[in-house]
């Protein structure tokens, strides 16, 4: 089974038990602290992904560093995780269910590379441009650099890419000038 739809699976899965408990927030919160914490620990990343490390190990493991400070919830699904063997997708579920609550918030998560960091000024502009642009929602931008892109921004709201770089102005201009040679 490919690992996106098994991340998707399981985010919807504790996404609904979340709204049945009325606590979506509180375990989005907890998700990703949870895994900025496993990302940004090398060894305890090891330990929790590595193979031959049993379950009962692992679960063990979550409830010393995690008991009292997280919600049954997140605590009975990170039991699940573990038992099911799924704690390589973790990072992915917990995007997925970041998703799921912005959908449901009516927010679009809006991806900004620039080449170099934009001032506050061109957020806030740039900000209100890509709230007419998702059709009035409230937009959360994730703000990048890439010096590859030489100029310009790219800005990515779901599916949808717009191009404004002057690395993609410069790659059309080329091609537009090999037709007419």
């Amino acid at each position: 089974m490919l690992k996106g739809t098994v991340g998707s699976r399981y985010a919807e899965a504790l996404y609904q038990i979340a709204t049945r408990e009325n606590i979506v927030d509180a375990v989005e919160a907890e998700l990703k602290e949870i895994d900025a914490v496993i990302q940004g620990n090398p060894d305890l990343k090891k330990i929790i992904y590595h193979p031959q490390i049993t379950a009962e190990n692992k679960k063990d493991l979550f409830k010393e560093l995690l008991e009292g400070k997280i919600s049954q919830v997140t605590m009975d699904f990170l039991k699940l995780l573990v038992e099911r063997q799924r704690e390589q997708v973790f990072s992915d579920i917990v995007n997925y269910y970041v998703s799921l609550a912005n959908r449901a918030r009516n927010i679009s998560e809006v991806k900004i590379s620039s080449a170099v960091d934009l001032s506050q000024e061109e957020k806030q502009q740039l900000s209100e441009l890509l709230s007419k642009l998702t059709g009035g929602k409230k937009t959360e931008p994730i703000y990048t650099t890439d010096p590859a892109i030489i100029g310009g921004v790219v800005v990515r709201i779901g599916d949808r890419v717009i191009d404004g770089s002057i690395r993609t102005r410069l790659a059309t201009l080329r091609e537009h000038l090999r037709q007419i040679s």
